[in-house]
């Protein structure tokens, strides 16, 4: 990638796709543009994601190379806040599936008498003669015509415009389809044969374009679930100034300003309390239904209910800020990405059509030189097999399903960065979890000082003031401790931070070493006198911390994390689903432990360094599984992460718990906005069961074509069925993937 002009990245709402086939085609025609670096195509969303250096080509030369291919963008102003530029996307849908019920209410006015008088004229024309009249037939014409030329423009057009792309697509297959029933039929009127397919051309129309309003209304309920996040977004604020309550449009408010919430009222923004106490209900962006008590100082997020107290919060983020707009932007990132089960899928559509053509070309010179069948018959079988054929259920069997998985994702508090990861999640096999902050709550405690040869109070006056510069838990933990007895602190004078391991500083002319029994004993200080001690506190479970005054130990604190509500029935539930479980953690192996058997974990690594963890899931992967010697080891790590990021992106997912308002972690292949352990079980959950559809889908989509394409070529299925059939296939791909939007 070069550097010479900054990338930008944008979504292409594309119209006039109707399978695999134009993917590739709009694809292509965005890839020849110069500056274009990755270009990614979604037949379900509809987008075109595109990444390109701004500097070199122009938006609007990525929108003239679509058309220039055939197909048409919903051209949204950049500028245009998310919540207007999808209700711009959505009226532009509304509009074209508008189109699609006055062609099919053409088709059907039309196709109905004509499919009724022409099996009429079969059943009864041995009897009544007169209904192979020229006169019935020019009435059949009259009937057609319309809904070859109205219902059938789209279709014709869109394989004009293939042709001159030099390809082929699901248009191309329909418009040869009609046009050869219905072209053969006008010859056989004008040359006064009595056989014609007029009913043949428009039903096959007909069906076909209700089969797409089916799929185009199905469609639009597997992207609901970003319309509905958009949607809890409130419009306007309550503004506080001066005194006055002024009610403005969200878009006015600034960072800063003081809002109030009446109960029942959204939030507006992300923010903190600074007035007032009320329970909020957070259901719609952390899935987890009790409502949460706010106080002043605590944080509240946009969207949410304030339920039962007036709130005054003061903005801390506004707009694309939000964690509902970062919600919004990792859900429609993860459906406009591909899978990599849908490659299989896009190999097969490159040549899917082409192929289909052939066929249809072997079918009619089969049946009328080695079959012996006068041209009628091979012309009918012909038109079976271009009308069976269905590119766009192979074209939607992956990507309906990834945006069904990641919208239900998005409404249990569960955010997948990409398809790629809500397909990695099925294969796990063994999930490592982050101890401080993960399995605990990472809100440690003092719970004993023992001092040697120092007063309490004047050994957690000089530690405190040395950890004032910390932003460790444990150290945070000791400075609450102080404040608590009221204990003056100064500034330390110098202060170092040994990663993950504990701290140096001086106060006034003291130095003050504080960390890890490990790390005072590397410094060459004797720690055995205390091990007796050390074992006491570590087999309790909590973490001893040792301090050193000017060479000479001077205490020990014990501290204390409370293990997260949940996760002992969360460890087991994944336990259950045939996982095994480790716990990798920088504490001493007895402290680790005595936390493990609380939640249930059997194997800990224990005193991992932030900067090992990575090396310690790598050296997961590579062993094999304890009763499965033959099987790879997918691991998953589970972090907050703030210093497990790099274990989180060695992973083969990782999946970062969430704390309200921060879930925009890049390491982290999935965040969980609530924090709660249990969305790690409903995340693989959710992964199996999209992956589960994705197979079907895809079975479907093959064996659909696999059977009865070579049925329609050997005479074994009329048109009218043809189309009938190839409309469901697609409806039911879509309908399958929208099982998962509902709980199981």
């Amino acid at each position: 990638m070069t550097t010479e002009a900054p990338y930008k990245m944008i979504d292409l709402p594309i119209t006039g796709m109707t399978c695999a086939s134009c993917v590739r085609t709009v694809e292509r025609a965005i890839k020849k543009q110069p500056g274009v670096e990755t270009v990614s195509v979604n037949l379900a969303t509809e987008k075109a994601h595109v990444v390109y250096q701004s500097g070199v080509v122009a938006r609007s030369a990525l929108i003239t190379a679509v058309e220039k291919a055939g197909y048409g963008v919903i051209d949204v102003a950049e500028n245009l806040s998310p919540e207007l530029a999808q209700d711009a996307e959505q009226r532009a849908r509304q509009t074209e599936i508008a189109h699609q019920q006055r062609r099919l209410l053409v088709g059907v006015v039309f196709t109905l008498p004509l499919f009724v008088l022409s099996m009429a004229r079969d059943l009864f024309m041995d009897r009544y003669p007169w209904l192979m009249g020229t006169g019935w037939l020019l009435l059949f014409w009259l009937l057609a015509t319309p809904v070859e030329l109205y219902v059938g423009a789209q279709y014709i057009v869109g394989a004009i415009k293939a042709a001159r792309n030099r390809s082929a697509n699901m248009d191309t297959l329909i418009a040869l389809g009609s046009l050869t029933a219905y072209i053969y039929s006008v010859g056989a009127l004008l040359t006064g044969q009595t056989m014609t397919y007029f009913e043949t051309a428009a039903v096959i129309l007909t069906l076909i374009t209700f089969g797409k309003l089916l799929e185009a209304r199905a469609k639009g309920q597997t992207s609901a679930a970003i319309r509905s996040l958009l949607n809890l977004a409130p419009r306007t604020a309550t503004l506080l100034r001066d005194n006055l309550e002024i009610e403005t449009p969200i878009a006015a408010v600034q960072v800063g300003d003081l809002l109030l919430v009446r109960p029942g009222e959204r939030l507006p923004v992300d923010g903190a309390v600074v007035d007032g106490q009320s329970a909020v209900d957070e259901s719609m962006l952390t899935g987890e239904s009790l409502p949460v008590n706010k106080h002043p100082g605590d944080s509240v997020i946009a969207a949410t209910i304030n339920r039962n107290g007036r709130l005054t919060i003061r903005a801390e983020k506004i707009g694309a800020d939000t964690a509902l707009a970062q919600i919004v932007r990792l859900v429609e990132q993860a459906q406009g990405s591909k899978a990599p089960i849908q490659r299989t899928a896009d190999a097969i559509a490159g040549v899917f059509v082409p192929g289909v053509l052939i066929i249809a070309l072997l079918t009619f010179l089969g049946w009328l030189i080695i079959g012996h069948s006068g041209f009628t018959t091979a012309m009918i079988n012909t038109v079976a097999v271009m009308v069976i054929a269905c590119p766009c259920a192979l074209g939607l069997a992956t990507p309906t399903a990834i945006m069904a998985g990641t919208g239900r994702g998005a409404q249990m508090g569960i955010l997948f960065r990409d398809s790629a990861a809500l397909e990695a999640a099925h294969r796990l096999t063994t999930i490592a979890f982050d101890k401080t902050g993960t399995l605990t709550r990472g809100e440690p405690t003092v719970v004993a000082i023992i001092p040697l040869d120092f007063d309490s109070d004047a050994l957690l006056t000089l530690v405190a003031s040395a950890e004032r510069g910390s932003e460790h838990p444990l150290g945070e933990a000791i400075v609450r401790a102080a404040q608590a007895r009221s204990l003056d602190l100064t500034l330390p004078a110098q202060f170092e931070a040994l990663a993950g391991r504990g701290i140096r500083a001086q106060i006034a002319d003291r130095q003050v070493l504080i960390g890890s029994p490990r790390l005072i004993a590397e410094q060459g200080i004797d720690t055995a006198p205390l091990q007796g001690t050390l074992d006491t506190i570590q087999g309790k479970g909590q973490t001893a911390i040792l301090a050193v005054v000017d060479g000479q130990l001077a205490g020990i604190f014990a501290l204390a994390d409370t293990v997260r509500p949940g996760a002992k029935a969360a460890v087991a539930a994944l336990q259950s689903l045939g996982l095994h479980v480790v716990m990798i953690t920088g504490d001493h192996a007895t402290t680790a432990r005595a936390i493990a058997e609380q939640v249930g974990i059997e194997q800990v690594l224990a005193d991992v360094l932030p900067d090992q963890k990575a090396d310690a899931i790598r050296r997961l992967q590579a062993d094999v599984l304890p009763n499965q010697p033959n099987h790879k080891r997918y691991v998953a790590m589970v972090g907050d992460g703030l210093n497990d990021a790099p274990a989180l992106a060695q992973a083969d997912v990782g999946i970062a718990i969430g704390t309200g308002t921060d879930i925009a972690i890049e390491a982290a292949a999935v965040t969980l906005v609530s924090g709660d352990l249990h969305g790690v079980v409903r995340a693989l959950a959710l992964s199996r069961a999209t992956m589960r559809l994705i197979r079907q889908n895809l079975f479907w989509a093959f064996i659909y074509n696999v059977i009865l394409i070579p049925v329609a070529a050997l005479g074994l299925l009329v048109p009218m069925l043809a189309a009938g059939a190839m409309a469901f296939s697609s409806v039911f791909v879509v309908a399958n993937s929208l099982r998962l939007k509902t709980p199981s």
